[in-house]
């Protein structure tokens, strides 16, 4: 399996002086997932949690519903020049019944590390249909939990603490609860992660849960959480637009500039409890 951090020399420049000493760099090789032998995508990820990336995309996709949909995984003989295996190529086998994708899924170029929808084939494709609609979720969510969400999730990132570049998504009971964290270059691919552990853990969908990410809410988030079944979308930046309408519209709870405790709710605030009206 490839290194999750990389230390590479590097030259400090401070007010004391100039040093030569090395770093540790957050990790980033490509993934080239496989559906039965066939190319459908590559992405730039840090290694680790291969599997439960795999399983996340194909949920968010709507290729896959249940873990049960995926008979084997497996990496393939993708070898260095040295002959060392990179883990860098995994096949997905189908299970027996379970439709492959369609064109709509494959990429045309391979995905980036901060944006996995570059390269859809078709923009008409991003709007994916989800058969977890979260709209119907009863749960409620305090907001001292979620004012909690961001030091909670930080303090989990572990690789974080030793490179400072990797983005962080996390996985919360309403109680505030943690279920799961995973750290990637990508934050799609962190989301994807958390997105495949649960489902694996046979716990999509995943009512009555928070989805604490460690950056911006884009549209591409918003579709994978709501995918998911995932009721809030909680970020310390901004939201787009396009997440906005999408967490409207599907009756998800989407909250950005969650900082202290303040926060902004731009959909689904009646989730969230124990917040008072401006009277102004």
């Amino acid at each position: 399996m490839g290194r999750v951090t990389v230390r590479r020399p590097v030259t400090r420049v401070r007010e004391q002086g100039v040093a030569r000493r090395p770093d540790a760099l957050a990790a980033e090789e490509p993934l080239e997932l496989r559906i039965d032998g066939k190319p459908l995508a590559v992405t730039m990820r840090t290694p680790g949690h291969d599997v439960e990336l795999a399983h996340g995309f194909l949920l968010t996709e709507g290729v896959i519903t249940s873990a049960e949909d995926i008979a084997t995984a497996r990496y393939c003989d993708s070898v260095d020049d040295t002959g060392r295996n990179t883990y860098n190529v995994l096949d997905l086998a189908l299970a027996p019944g379970v439709a492959p994708p369609d064109d709509s899924v494959e990429r045309r170029f391979y995905t980036t590390s901060s944006c996995g929808v570059c390269g859809k084939a078709s923009l008409d494709a991003v709007r994916t249909r989800t058969a977890f609609s979260p709209a119907d979720d009863p749960v409620t969510i305090p907001a001292e939990v979620l004012f909690s969400l961001p030091d909670s999730l930080r303090a989990a990132q572990k690789v974080f603490d030793s490179t400072g570049g990797l983005h962080g998504a996390g996985l919360f009971r309403a109680d505030g609860t943690l279920l799961a964290v995973r750290e990637d270059v990508g934050r799609h691919n962190a989301v994807d992660k958390v997105i495949g552990h649960a489902l694996l853990a046979g716990a999509v969908p995943a009512a009555g849960t928070v989805l604490m990410v460690s950056g911006r809410a884009s549209f591409e988030l918003t579709q994978k959480a709501v995918m998911a079944g995932i009721p809030a979308l909680a970020a310390v930046s901004a939201p787009s637009s396009l997440a906005a309408e999408m967490a409207e519209d599907a009756g998800m709870t989407l909250v950005g500039f969650l900082r202290g405790r303040s926060m902004n709710i731009y959909a689904g605030a009646s989730r969230v409890t124990g917040v008072d009206e401006d009277p102004g």
